[in-house]
């Protein structure tokens, strides 16, 4: 395991059922606090190369995919999209309804923005409801998804989510003093 793994790890909070029984909550504020640098630096390598160069803008999903899309943008030169929760935003929106592993959300963003080849931006990849959901809403609003920038993916709680998934952490790379 890479040293960078490891500090990444050592600076993510684990919470145990929360928001609710069962669920195993990963808090990134003090990573956040901490290693703000090396996280963005990260999420940076993580894309190839050819994915960065295409990109046009980074889909933010609320609200921990804000913090990290917008750093991504600001240090790429990039644009930032972001997906909000129904209501937040001004009208024109599109939304789409979806699942999530305790609840039903919808989500939404806004229509009048072009189409444009994006990246979309998260911070945890569990069941994929939230990842699957932001893509056909992005879709349906003629952007272009070359892929999904994930800091921690959680693989043995998805599957193929029909679209290129980089990610900086996964639940396998987790030092066993770190475990929940």
């Amino acid at each position: 395991m890479s040293t960078l793994s490891t500090v990444l790890w050592s600076n993510i909070r684990t919470v145990q059922n929360f928001p609710k029984p069962g669920i195993c909550f990963y808090d990134l504020t003090p990573l956040f606090m901490n290693n703000i640098g090396q996280l963005t630096d990260a999420l940076i390598e993580s894309i190839p190369a050819e994915q960065l160069a295409e990109v046009e803008s980074f889909v933010a999903v609320e609200a921990r995919g804000f913090v990290l899309a917008s750093l991504l943008a600001q240090r790429t030169g990039k644009g930032l999209i972001l997906v909000r929760k129904a209501g937040k935003l001004p009208p024109p929106v599109v939304g789409v309804g979806y699942s999530l592993e305790y609840g039903l959300d919808r989500l939404e963003m806004s229509a009048d923005i072009k189409g444009q080849k994006v990246i979309v931006v998260d911070d945890v990849l569990a069941t994929g409801g939230t990842l699957r959901a932001v893509k056909q809403l992005v879709e349906k609003c003629h952007h272009q998804v070359l892929g999904a920038s994930i800091f921690l993916d959680l693989p043995d709680l998805h599957q193929d989510l029909g679209m290129n998934i980089w990610s900086v952490l996964d639940e396998k790379s987790r030092p066993e003093s770190n475990a929940a």
